[in-house]
């Protein structure tokens, strides 16, 4: 397996603790940095869930992590921990900003449509 989707221990160690899953009995859980990489593995390679590398574990148990990840708001958690990481380290420049036209909703008339009933 490619190891630029594994996070390294470094950066592992910023995020570990937001990862705690419940205890439970029965079968053991699966490894939360493994099913990390598996998540991003998908989110970086734009492959479908169900095209997942074998050694990543299976598809549908890192699906359903990344489910209840994301509806815990771990990822926002996360993102805001490495925000403020890299702010210390003064590697944000807080001068320059971005905007992405994929987040900016515009009307059909401004690409030159006209508009409707016109």
């Amino acid at each position: 397996m490619a190891s630029r989707y594994n996070l390294s221990d470094k950066a592992w160690g910023i995020v570990a603790d937001l990862f705690v899953g419940p205890t439970r009995r029965g079968r053991p859980r699966r490894e939360d940095r493994k099913m990390l990489n598996g998540i991003l593995w998908v989110i970086c390679s734009g492959a479908p869930w169900r095209d997942m590398l074998d050694e990543l574990g299976p598809w549908s148990i890192v699906y359903q992590r990344f489910r209840d990840w994301r509806n815990q708001r771990v990822f926002d958690r996360m993102l805001k921990r490495l925000q403020l990481k890299l702010n210390e380290n003064g590697q944000i420049d807080l001068k320059t900003w971005m905007i992405d036209s994929t987040a900016v909703r515009a009307s059909r008339s401004s690409a030159g449509a006209g508009k409707k009933g016109a």
